[in-house]
């Protein structure tokens, strides 16, 4: 038989593999994540029709002869180049700005996925919308959050907690009058809690003095006192502290210039208990909670992959991938460092697939086939002849 006939077989194989991967591509043209694959061709075994001979004196060398035994697929590579974004405004989409993978658990499984349409289930978790379920760290009461904890399943129910906390430091700032007559009273308050997040109301009671200011404050049944002074130039020469019902009042840069009355508080560090209300998330794949009281703390953390070949990673099905033998082990961290993308919360990272490349391989693929055809044709038609020399 012809070795054309089982080459042009080769071709037809190797064309029709190039068809299907980019037909697969074209199909998902608008898949969330959907990195491109490319088709790569090499040929295979030659049979050698003469050997190669060495220059010898008065005779030259010469080179081999080979027929070429067709064509076989080498590969079929994946393109990782960063998708198109595309904005969704949906606080559970995320988007992957350079390299990394999120990472899902799937049964006892760690799968890998650049789709980060997300959302929340019946119990708060964060999943992918076969189930997934979105791996990263959790914070703790005081909204810090540990890496190098192991990963577990992102939850973020709208039950959510703050806890409350008891105020152990208020602050005051800005001016008392120097000029304000012995014996003016300015009163000032500021709302501050227990260790139940009632909310209560500390009063300080500004007295003018021929000295200077003496301070008041109050509690409930608690109280303290304090006096502070201005040097003339209306700087503080005063401790400017104050303690009362456990609550440290701190005074120290109320300055006593002339004619300006702005006195107030400025902080407490106290809150009252408070639910989640929603979330946004940062670049470094922070879930920032923000709670019914007013109050923003961080509730979780976004885990991502990087692998020293992604190349080598397994197609899972469901824009999911798996590690090979050849992938290496995941890196795992937060976004934005160790050669991690950032994340943008409210996108999606579209497919890269780019469609004139593509319909340009179909082209490609297709008179690739039409050619190898027409060498099994050809060569049927020379064993046509080859019958046709006895009648």
């Amino acid at each position: 038989m012809l070795r054309s006939l089982f080459s042009g077989i080769s071709g037809l194989k190797a064309h029709q593999t190039m068809l299907d991967v980019t037909g697969n591509n074209i199909a998902n043209v608008n898949t969330t994540g959907f990195k491109a694959s490319q088709t790569q061709f090499q040929d295979t075994l030659s049979q050698v029709m003469q050997n190669a001979g060495a220059p010898q004196d008065g005779v030259g060398g010469s080179n081999p002869a080979q027929v070429g035994l067709g064509v076989q697929v080498a590969g079929i590579t994946t393109n990782f180049q960063q998708g198109a974004a595309q904005l969704t405004n949906r606080s559970t989409d995320m988007m992957i700005s350079g390299d990394g993978f999120f990472v899902v658990r799937s049964g006892n499984e760690s799968m890998y996925t650049r789709s980060g349409s997300f959302e929340f289930d019946a119990n708060g978790q964060l999943v992918t919308s076969e189930g997934g379920l979105v791996q990263g760290w959790a914070a703790d009461a005081n909204g810090v959050i540990d890496e190098n904890a192991p990963l577990d399943d992102l939850r973020l129910p709208i039950a959510t907690l703050m806890g409350a906390s008891a105020t152990a430091e208020a602050t005051f700032e800005g001016n008392l009058p120097s000029d304000a007559a012995v014996g003016t009273v300015l009163n000032r308050q500021v709302d501050v809690y227990d260790g139940q997040g009632a909310v209560q109301q500390l009063q300080l009671a500004f007295t003018r003095t021929a000295t200077g200011w003496d301070v008041t404050g109050a509690r409930g049944a608690d109280s303290g006192t304090a006096t502070l002074t201005f040097d003339a130039s209306g700087q503080p020469t005063s401790a400017g502290t104050l303690a009362v019902g456990g609550i440290a009042v701190d005074l120290s840069t109320i300055t006593g210039f002339a004619g300006l009355n702005t006195v107030e508080a400025a902080s407490q560090d106290g809150r009252s208990a408070g639910t989640l209300q929603s979330f946004q998330i940062t670049a470094d794949g922070t879930l920032v909670g923000a709670f019914s009281n007013g109050m923003k703390m961080n509730v979780g953390r976004v885990s991502l992959a990087t692998f020293a070949n992604p190349g080598g990673l397994e197609k899972a099905g469901g824009s999911l991938y798996r590690t090979s033998a050849n992938s290496g082990d995941p890196a795992v961290g937060s976004a934005g460092t160790g050669g991690r993308g950032t994340l943008t919360g409210g996108a999606l990272e579209m497919s890269n697939v780019d469609l004139s490349a593509e319909f340009t391989n179909l082209i490609i693929a297709q008179r690739g086939f039409q050619a190898n055809s027409r060498v099994i044709t050809t060569s049927d038609e020379l064993l046509q002849e080859l019958v046709n020399l006895k009648r």
